[in-house]
């Protein structure tokens, strides 16, 4: 029987779409962007697709829309992550987003499901009695088995490299996280590249959209900025422009050089974040074309099929896509659950 999944947070779908590929069935995504929420409707239209903030939201409504649900029942919660975030540099102790983990103790106390996946920015495992830790001292008291670590989904087949903070857990005996499939090491896959992803894709122009290829739009730039790719080779950055191309704070600044630059075509993404269009906001330019990474490029490093589509403005799309986890990396945890979901010899 296939394991039913309840998506909390789901955002566009990227964890529903990667659990669903490991032979799961999705039959309910929870979040309140509206817009994300219609990118999952769209691409999940057998789900229940529920806009809602689920601190509002109480469990036993929750099973009164779900009615008889078939076992063995799976959790998926990527609550969102911002405030502990590095890149985040306005953290506030106020901010709703630190407690919203632990409004799906609830759900879990009531629904009891059988397994439970959750993905979270590094971090967060740190915090002193943070959300994090009361999470697992509940699932303790719960009698729930899991495994948690730093996991670099490069390290899965996805081109990017992206650590997160990953836990699964189990109600029926110890179980653990997927080994690495892809890297250095003899024996594993080579990871996989940037040109692996998206060289097949029709060429743009900056400012231009494809209209055989959903979500294949790119964000216009200016003329400026455009020469200073001209002078930015694969991999490169500001510091190969020439001096009356520079910024004035790139004069002064010796750090951080990922702004404006190139993704190399021959190694995994740098990690993408909800501005992956624009090439002042990151490593995003195309490895070969002077413009920054389409929403369908970006969705591909982040190893959504091209079937997928994104809704709303080019902008939204990529928010969708920043803040998604990579489906690849989902579809290696839901083949961990399922086979350990078989090794227990469970009937559902």
């Amino acid at each position: 029987m296939k394991p039913s999944v309840v998506d909390f947070f789901c955002g566009c779908g990227g964890t529903s779409a990667g659990l669903q590929a490991a032979g799961m069935s999705v039959i309910a995504g929870i979040d309140n962007d509206a817009i994300a929420l219609k990118t999952f409707s769209r691409n999940f239209p057998d789900a229940l697709a529920l806009e809602q903030d689920i601190s509002k939201l109480a469990a036993r409504q929750l099973a009164r829309m779900l009615g008889d649900v078939k076992r063995p029942l799976v959790f998926a919660a990527c609550a969102p992550c911002q405030p502990f975030s590095k890149q985040n540099r306005n953290k506030c102790d106020s901010d709703d987003r630190r407690i919203l983990l632990d409004e799906l103790h609830r759900f879990v106390r009531l629904f009891r499901p059988d397994y439970i996946v959750l993905e979270n920015v590094p971090g967060l495992q740190r915090v002193k009695e943070g959300p994090f830790f009361r999470f697992t001292e509940f699932l303790t008291k719960l009698k729930y088995k899991f495994d948690f670590d730093i996991k670099d989904a490069m390290d899965y087949g996805v081109p990017q490299t992206r650590r997160r903070l990953v836990l699964l857990a189990s109600r029926h005996g110890q179980i653990s996280l997927p080994p690495h499939t892809h890297g250095a090491a003899a024996g594993l896959k080579k990871y996989t590249t940037v040109k692996d992803a998206i060289s097949s894709f029709p060429v743009l122009a900056a400012g231009e959209k494809c209209p055989d290829v959903a979500n294949h739009e790119v964000a216009n730039i200016s003329a400026i900025n455009i020469q200073r790719l001209r002078h930015t080779p694969p991999g490169g950055d500001r510091r190969d422009w020439p001096e009356h191309l520079l910024l004035e704070c790139h004069k002064k600044e010796v750090g951080y050089t990922d702004t404006y630059g190139r993704l190399s075509p021959d190694l995994p993404a740098k990690t993408l974040t909800t501005k992956c269009f624009s090439v002042s906001n990151g490593r995003f330019a195309h490895p070969t074309q002077n413009r920054g990474l389409s929403v369908r490029e970006a969705a591909a490093l982040q190893t959504f099929e091209d079937s997928f589509v994104f809704e709303g403005t080019l902008t939204q799309a990529a928010r969708q896509v920043g803040n998604a986890v990579p489906v690849r990396f989902a579809a290696a945890l839901g083949k961990a659950i399922k086979n350990h979901h078989s090794t227990v010899g469970l009937d559902g």
